[in-house]
């Protein structure tokens, strides 16, 4: 072969060979920038959610908090939350095989219910254990489920006024005083209601 055109082969091969190299490189770059992409986007999809959400070491120190469980316990991990998650580290002491959770219910300052649930997140990189916390209101959640159901049922406006204080477990008298109507009035509209979901369940 003539040594000239060998040369030129060599040249365009090494010249391949780092096209390839840069492209690679870059690839690399890229993947390394991926975690932290990741990082911003978990937190992006963290603080979208409607409950509250603490994540905690073992030794009960605070990662991160949404903005959800900031507004709710006002900056702060309550005590009760506290307790909850010491409940969670010694039943792993107990039971180190089983992935174990733990749910439970408190009022806040506010006189608002919410709903407790505490579970281990273990992150696979580095082996190290946290807790995650979530806190769902449950009088927003109740409203959630009757706005929900109201449209479902094609509920009337006032019928939808009347389920979403039922939900929140108004008594009869008192959905009839919020309201400015007579109890009999209320039961009417919840005998209407009731069938309306009746014959959704049945067709």
């Amino acid at each position: 072969m003539n040594v000239s055109l060998l040369e030129e082969k060599q040249k365009i091969a090494s010249t391949t060979s780092a096209s390839r190299n840069i492209f690679y490189n870059k690839k690399t770059k890229y993947e390394k920038k991926q975690p932290a992409s990741q990082l911003h986007l978990m937190q992006a999809v963290i603080e979208s959610f409607v409950d509250g959400i603490f994540i905690l070491t073992t030794q009960g120190e605070l990662v991160h908090a949404n903005e959800r469980a900031r507004c709710i316990c006002q900056d702060e991990v309550p005590y009760e939350i506290q307790r909850i998650c010491q409940s969670l580290n010694e039943s792993r002491q107990l039971f180190p095989s089983q992935n174990i959770s733990i749910e439970s219910e408190i009022n806040t300052e506010s006189e608002a219910k919410i709903r407790v649930r505490a579970r281990w997140l273990q992150e696979n990189e580095s082996n190290n254990d946290y807790l995650i916390v979530t806190l769902e209101d449950r009088k927003q959640t109740n409203q959630s489920m009757a706005i929900s159901e109201a449209r479902k049922y094609a509920l009337t406006e006032r019928e939808t006024q009347v389920w979403l204080l039922r939900r929140a477990n108004y008594s009869y008298q008192e959905i009839a005083d919020e309201l400015y109507i007579t109890i009999n009035t209320v039961k009417k509209h919840l005998k209407n209601i009731y069938a309306k979901q009746q014959i959704s369940v049945d067709s």
